[in-house]
């Protein structure tokens, strides 16, 4: 039975995990993919970048598009990079926009370019020093005014999280039923509000039998399992919840599924959950035929997020319509499966023998150019560090370090 743990439309982080976990299974298991005819997931960034540019100012008829990070130091970089390379558009730090006449430029080695929507991976409190918190670096001055005037879009839209809020999530199948006249297709967990009438008291006695979240807590961080923690860790948050019982809510503890995983002493099960990712263009919700499988690494864990020391799997969904291309055209495969841009190179078995043909004769060339220079002691320091003297010697090496990482990528 699958149930909604939690919605998740401020900042939708891992699908990079999802495109890279299918890189890595397609290269390995290619028969299987042609074989169970899994659907492919590369086509999520262009899905992406559609809905990015139909987010457009009015009037844009070719709307640039930035992805917004951080920074480096930001343990999501890895997939604001991967994301920003595949939709082939500009990464961007807060110090690489300026606001001028209320519009959003990049600043770029050929002068300013103008931005008209940003995708936007900064947490809002940090994206406008001059509306939000004054001492933020990771934003750009001016960037909400530009928003109010219609001169740039950003997505998702600051304030969105709301509706990441966990007791706004608890709302959301009265919501379903108000506004769309239907029955919720996935039911939510059962929660208590501690705020209404009884809830609170009714928490507090079992509290030891109970999962408490913050309502404005992501990553895992507050959680607290009533069956895994010490009286003592309980008796602090029967206080936290006296005091702020609408910064709460409390759920059953669910017995996640569990999956056979790869630990260090072989294939154990360990309990899992799945993030799915949809992308709305304005005119439909497209839904990523996969998504993000979240495993708790140790034994009986049940919190999954990966800043929780948890893993991921790739996550298939088997379809009708046979694949395009062969297993055995394993880089092609690939490519139809996690790839929808050049952006991230596939080495190709032709790609890399033209290469090492590349790398023999530059070598040759520039080991006889080099060798009447070298001096007695020159060449018995390479024969003392066991580097080839020869040309063909010193060629084949290289070639050799070559074939270590010949398999295609």
């Amino acid at each position: 039975t699958f149930r909604v743990l939690e919605d998740n439309v401020r900042v939708p982080s891992g699908v990079s995990y999802v495109i890279s976990n299918r890189r890595v299974m397609a290269q390995t298991l290619p028969e299987l993919f042609t074989s169970m005819r899994v659907r492919p997931v590369g086509d999520y960034p262009q899905k992406l970048l559609n809905a990015l540019r139909a987010a457009a100012p009015a009037g844009v008829e070719d709307p640039v598009a930035v992805v917004l990070t951080p920074g480096v130091y930001n343990s999501a970089y890895f997939e604001h990079a991967l994301l920003a390379r595949l939709m082939g558009v500009e990464l961007v730090e807060g110090r690489d926009l300026f606001c001028s006449g209320g519009r959003v430029y990049m600043r770029t080695t050929a002068g300013p370019s103008r931005v008209d929507v940003i995708y936007k991976r900064v947490d809002d409190e940090f994206i406008d020093p001059l509306q939000f918190r004054a001492d933020s670096m990771l934003g750009s001055p001016g960037l909400m005014l530009a928003a109010r005037l219609g001169n740039v879009t950003i997505a998702n839209a600051v304030g969105n999280g709301v509706a990441d809020d966990k007791l706004v999530y608890t709302y959301l199948p009265d919501l379903i039923r108000y506004y769309l006249s239907e029955e919720p297709i996935l039911p939510n967990v059962d929660t208590w509000r501690l705020e209404e009438p009884g809830a609170l008291e009714e928490v507090l006695d079992r509290l030891d039998e109970l999962v408490v979240k913050p309502v404005d807590g992501s990553g895992g961080k507050g959680l607290v399992v009533g069956p895994d923690a010490t009286r003592a860790e309980l008796d602090t948050l029967a206080a936290q919840l006296r005091k702020d019982p609408r910064g709460w809510i409390a759920q059953p503890v669910v017995q996640l599924s569990t999956i056979p995983t790869l630990v260090d002493d072989g294939m154990r099960p360990r309990h899992a959950d799945l993030r799915p990712f949809a992308v709305n263009d304005g005119n439909e919700v497209w839904v990523l035929p996969g998504g993000l499988t979240r495993v708790a690494m140790p034994e009986g864990q049940l919190v999954v997020n990966s800043s929780q020391g948890g893993g991921s799997k790739d996550t298939w969904v088997v379809g009708h319509e046979p694949l395009r291309t062969a297993y055995h055209d394993v880089p092609s495969l690939v490519e139809d499966q996690a790839t929808v841009t050049e952006a991230i190179t596939i080495i190709r078995p032709e790609d890399l023998e033209r290469e090492r043909e590349r790398v023999r004769d530059r070598t040759s060339d520039q080991v006889v150019a080099d060798a009447p220079q070298q001096t007695q002691p020159q060449q018995q320091q390479q024969q003392d560090d066991g580097e080839p003297s020869t040309p063909d010697a010193k060629a084949a090496r290289i070639t050799a370090r070559l074939d270590e990482g010949s398999e295609p990528c």
